[in-house]
């Protein structure tokens, strides 16, 4: 083949971070279609040429320009011929540290500082094209949560707030938003990708329902970092600390949305702030179509986590009839990560990061033993004695609690 081939991206910029190898991404420069097809190659780039390595499986892309043509992330006329240069290819690349290319013979390709800025431990913008597209700034947030040594150059912080300003957040679709917020949930640091979103002015835009949540003041004796976003940094970041999953994180980020709906004239209190919480969780589901493990998790946990913390104080009915609303009886596994939330909740608060929770091992141990009721035994018994159907259920539900009591 006429082509040059070079590993571009995060690959490269992971290497020189001395961070395991990522998957790599190839640009291939000075070929066509055609002479890629011919050697076995198989497209399957829909908006540009992308095609996949015979042996490796790696992605190949031709090397491309990008025009701007209409609002979005979608907007771009693409030209890709053997004519474009990989320089002009690196041009078009959102930071300098993911425009720094290495040649098969391992020669680095560096037109834009990447080296320097990798060093100096900044996040910079590759050319003013970087408003073009929307998704940069998600990706960008994405990977401060990820560097967490990273600081954002002031003139791509102004690019950020342009983004903002021309309307190009708005025009981005649900499922690049979810892509980009979950892969950041999932980072070291979750609460820095929500930072570098809220400075810039983008988290008012895709999650108003969390950025209220600053400024409004929780009572200290139980909130020592007092501020309801603060408290929600804390608790994300505490998941991540417990290495929770993607259902966990993401109900810690919803669980306290309905404390920025509390009126003016009843704070620091929050009196029902968990119904409020669940149905603002539940349209930003609805809005970025979060996939329902994520959803139906943070709803429990928005509805149920006073309770849960609060468990400690009830007798062995309560604690039956909490079970039954958390569906735990069905669903013991969500109900572990409710637990596991709850945990997050309670201890990502300042100077508490430490605090035991035992509330999560207490109620695991309940709910297994109320578990171990033969509920078919006892049904039957109920049917024997002329018992209906709401009359079952609360033979059912007593032989549960007395398991529980003895428990206790």
């Amino acid at each position: 083949m006429s082509g040059r081939f070079y590993v571009v991206g995060g690959a490269v910029r992971d290497a020189l971070l001395g961070l395991p190898a990522s998957d790599r991404d190839w640009v291939v420069v000075g070929s066509t279609p055609q002479e890629l097809v011919a050697a076995g190659f198989r497209p399957v780039g829909r908006d540009f040429p992308v095609f996949l390595h015979p042996e490796t499986g790696e992605e190949v892309a031709l090397a491309r320009t990008e025009r701007k043509s209409a609002p979005g992330y979608r907007g771009f006329t693409i030209h890709a011929d053997p004519s474009v240069t990989l320089e002009d290819d690196l041009l078009r690349r959102d930071l300098t540290i993911n425009a720094i290319a290495r040649a098969e013979d391992g020669t680095l390709v560096d037109p834009h500082g990447g080296q320097r800025d990798l060093q100096a431990r900044i996040f910079r913008h590759v050319s003013d094209a970087f408003v073009e597209d929307p998704v940069r700034l998600l990706r960008l947030a994405r990977l401060a949560a990820r560097f967490t040594d990273f600081t954002v150059a002031p003139e791509t912080e102004a690019l950020l707030e342009r983004l903002v300003a021309d309307g190009e957040v708005d025009a981005l679709v649900p499922e690049r938003v979810w892509q980009e917020l979950s892969r950041g949930l999932m980072e070291a640091r979750p609460s820095r990708m929500f930072e570098i979103l809220r400075r810039c002015g983008a988290l008012a835009r895709l999650l108003p329902e969390l950025d209220r949540l600053w400024g409004v003041p929780q009572p200290p004796e139980h909130h020592p970092e007092v501020d309801c976003g603060v408290h929600t940094m804390l608790v994300l970041d505490m998941a991540a600390r417990l290495q929770a999953p993607l259902t966990v994180r993401w109900a810690c980020l919803m669980h306290d949305l309905g404390k920025g709906t509390t009126p003016a004239d009843v704070l620091p209190r929050h009196l029902g702030h968990e119904g409020r919480s669940a149905t603002l969780a539940r349209a930003v589901a609805d809005r970025w179509r979060v996939p329902n493990p994520c959803r139906e998790l943070a709803d429990l946990v928005a509805r149920e986590h006073g309770n849960l913390h609060r468990s400690n104080e009830f007798g062995a009915a309560a604690i039956v009839r909490l079970l039954e609303r958390c569906d735990a009886f069905r669903r013991p596994e969500r109900f572990a990560e409710a637990l596991w939330a709850c945990e997050c909740d309670a201890r990502g608060r300042s100077g508490l990061e430490d605090r035991p929770y035992p509330q999560r091992e207490r109620l695991t141990a309940l709910l297994e033993a109320a578990r171990g009721v033969d509920t078919a035994a006892v049904a039957a018994a109920a049917a024997a004695r002329g018992a209906k159907g709401p009359q079952i259920a609360a033979a059912i539900q007593l032989a549960r609690a007395d398991a529980v009591g003895a428990a206790l």
